[in-house]
């Protein structure tokens, strides 16, 4: 069986979520972020890196969501929720199973830190300017995206949708975003909310107080 190492408000609710689209058995360890936001040291003696997700199939563990996904959907998930290599769809698949961390979660990071979160950023800098409108044209592109299908991939919810969906709660739980000048990402955005295993998965990682 599986075991999540889960930090919360962390990338590691995709595996809870993923587990639970799959309605695959897994077992779950969580671990809690300090008064300064960072994760406990005890995080470290399952990942070297001290961050989350984590996961451990028997003896094989694994850091970083996306290689998790692709593994659990591939070893464990018989391709459920992936695109198969022959399809046409694949590439577009491809791309945003990457684009989530690679794109979308580094310029929304550097949004968040510019734009506040680290006190002591002087906003009129040019460079800083300049590095806080790429989100709204990141966000323009991906609306425009979203227009033309339900879902990232064609209008079946996929791995895809599961990996770009953390990169637009982190902009407005954080950031504090309004998103609403974007109403294709913020009906993706509802879609995804009304999914029944992302709504286990998130009472399971983030419980309320």
């Amino acid at each position: 069986m599986i075991t999540i190492y889960h930090l919360n408000m962390s990338r590691s609710e995709r595996i809870i979520w993923l587990m639970e689209e799959l309605g695959l058995p897994y077992k779950l360890e969580k671990f809690q972020r300090g008064p300064d936001m960072l994760a406990p040291a005890s995080l470290k003696q399952v990942s070297p890196l001290g961050k989350a997700p984590a996961i451990r199939d028997g003896d094989t563990v694994l850091i970083e969501s996306g290689a998790i996904v692709e593994y659990i959907i591939n070893r464990h998930g018989g391709g459920r929720l992936g695109v198969p290599i022959s399809s046409p769809d694949y590439p577009r698949y491809l791309q945003w199973m990457h684009f989530a961390e690679g794109s979308a979660m580094t310029q929304f990071l550097l949004h968040l830190f510019l734009g506040g979160f680290i006190p002591g950023i002087d906003q009129s800098q040019p460079m800083v300017k300049t590095f806080m409108a790429r989100t709204p044209e990141m966000l323009r592109f991906l609306d425009g995206e979203l227009s033309r299908s339900s879902y990232f991939v064609g209008n079946s919810f996929t791995a895809a949708d599961l990996m770009m969906n953390f990169p637009f709660g982190m902009l407005t739980k954080f950031a504090q975003y309004d998103l609403s000048p974007y109403p294709n990402i913020v009906g993706h955005m509802a879609t995804i909310a009304k999914r029944p295993a992302y709504v286990k998965a998130m009472a399971l990682a983030d419980p309320p107080a």
